[in-house]
């Protein structure tokens, strides 16, 4: 048996850093920061180009379209992003669904 087990429709969604977005947390390692969460995206939502300065990202879409650098994706996309690594515009084609892995303290900088 695992010694942490989340049922995902127990939780509810929480603002994300952006408008459009929202995040669950399903899973938080206290020693890293790192997060393990669902990821929705609103239909026509755009994520500007940043960065996270304390963690990679390792994103995998689970439902819906996604644009990056004129290239839409599908559902079994993964996607990763190393720490401090400039990535994005991302833009959502339809509603999306990621899972999303960072094994750090989940903060975002804007590109300027």
């Amino acid at each position: 048996m695992f010694p942490v087990t989340i049922n995902e429709v127990e939780l509810d969604w929480q603002a994300g850093p952006y408008s459009g977005v929202q995040l669950k947390i399903l899973n938080r390692d206290e020693t890293t920061g790192g997060v393990t969460v669902l990821r929705k995206f609103e239909k026509g939502t755009i994520v500007p180009a940043h960065i996270h300065p304390q963690a990679n990202e390792t994103a995998y879409i689970l439902q819906g379209q996604w644009e990056e650098s004129g290239t839409t994706y599908s559902p079994g996309t993964l996607f990763y992003a190393p720490q401090g690594e400039p990535h994005g515009p991302h833009i959502a084609q339809t509603d999306v669904i990621s899972l999303t892995i960072f094994d750090g303290p989940l903060t975002v900088k804007p590109i300027e």
